[in-house]
Order: structure tokens, then sequence, then C-alpha cells
């Protein structure tokens, strides 16, 4: 008896086996995609240029220049900071990792994007573009070098544009609080955007400067993205440093 029921049994449970397998590639399919997280980094340049006063981008860095009344682009980065150098040559990443980034291979970008760029992310002058497309841009899904920087800087012309740049700007050589600055993103972005921002300070000497400001986000870039609703999907975070001075161009 055992062994002529063995094949049913068999039979039984490799069913079994199959309807679940199917049950959970349905539940799979039917799934919806998890929204896609990112993280934009911009920096106060003059109070980034008091401890690197060495890089040429601080060398040359004068009142009259637009990082030193509005924010410039540091970055934008794929919230899971684990994906990075996704099909990177090997030789770039080394070379990357060294902070050889004039090494690097300049990304391709129209004319009009690259003169955008240079003057929004002053970086350039030291590589920081090819820095942060190959380490994080090449992690974004589907994104070109083009699609990445466009996206980028109309994120950073709407906080230009922003209350958050009004704030920064008005108070050039004083102190700013975490709780002021997410209210300006409040007031830009829709109640609850600044519960999505995070401050870095750095001290120098006597001073805390407020160096740069993280902004959460959640949902497809696109060639237009909005700011505000892109934080509004986002989670909130801690305000990290509780404020600090807004640094004026020059080394104190």
């Amino acid at each position: 008896m055992r062994s002529g029921n063995a094949p049913v049994f068999a039979g039984r449970r490799i069913a079994r086996g199959i309807s679940t397998a199917i049950g959970l590639a349905l539940c799979l399919v039917a799934a919806p995609a998890a929204a896609a997280e990112f993280v934009l980094a911009i920096s106060w340049q003059p109070a980034f240029c008091e401890t690197m006063s060495h890089v040429p981008e601080c060398h040359s860095q004068h009142a009259g220049r637009f990082d030193a009344s509005h924010f410039a682009l540091h970055g934008l980065w794929p919230r899971n900071r684990s994906s990075a150098y996704c099909g990177v040559a090997r030789a770039d990443i080394e070379a990357d990792k060294a902070g050889r980034w004039r090494e690097l291979p300049m990304p391709a970008l129209p004319a009009d994007l690259r003169a955008r760029l240079d003057v929004a992310m002053p970086g350039t002058q030291s590589g920081l573009d090819r820095h942060e497309w190959l380490k994080h841009g090449t992690c974004i899904p589907g994104a070109t070098a083009q699609s990445y920087y466009a996206a980028s800087l109309a994120l950073l012309d709407a906080v230009n544009a922003s209350p958050v740049r009004d704030l920064f700007a008005g108070r050039v050589g004083a102190e700013v609080s975490a709780e002021e600055i997410r209210a300006a993103f409040d007031t830009a972005f829709g109640a609850g955007a600044g519960e999505r921002v995070r401050l870095a300070c750095r001290q120098d000497g006597r001073r805390r400067l407020v160096v740069e400001i993280t902004i959460g986000l959640s949902g497809a870039l696109g060639p237009e993205p909005d700011l505000g609703s892109l934080m509004a999907a986002a989670k909130p975070t801690d305000p990290g440093c509780p404020g600090g001075v807004v640094d004026a161009v020059g080394l104190q």
C-alpha cells in the first residue's frame, strides 16, 4: 500500500508546491514597486571654504559669485548609500576613492547644461561633478549624466528661488536655527516639508557654521521634478545640527 500510494502523495506535494509558487509569483507581480528614495545635498559654500581653503573653488570664490549668496549643489544620492559605482570601471573606482577626481572621465553634458552646472556646482573645479556622477548618479535606474544633472539643478533652483535662500541671504554673518530653516521649507514647499530637512554644521574656532542641508525625497525625478511633492512623499528625519552662523565669503 505504501509503495503504491507514494506516487499519489508525491504528486500532491508537487501540485501544492507549484500552486504555492504561482501564488507567490502573482503576489510579487501585483505588489506595487517601492518608490525611489533620494537625498539632495546642498552646500552653503562660504562655510565649506572656511576649512577647505586649499581647493580651487575656494581659491576663486569672491563676493560677486553665485555661490556667495545662493546654495551650491553638492550632490543627489540614492538614499541607500550602499548603492555606489554601478557599472563603473575598477580603475575609475580606485581613482575616485583615492581622491584623484580630475583623472575621472567628465560627464557628457550639453554646453548649456555644463555652463549652468559650473556656476551652481563650483566644485566642478575640483572634479566634484565627475565624482558625484560615477559614485551616485550611475546607481539611479535609467539615468544618464544629462538627466541626472538636469534634475539636480532643477531641484537646487527651486530651493534658491524660495524663502529658504532668502533666509540665509538675509542672515549672512548672523545665526540661524534649525527651527527657522525647517519653517522656511514649510512655507516654501508645504506643511511638513521641513521635517525632511537635516542640517550639517562644522566648528570653526568659536563659531559653529551651517555648512550643508540634506533634503529627503521620494518618487520619480523626471525632467521637471516637483520638489514639494518629492519631499512630502519622503520619510521625516531628525534635524541634525541645531543651527549656526551663516558664513560670509572670505576666511574669518
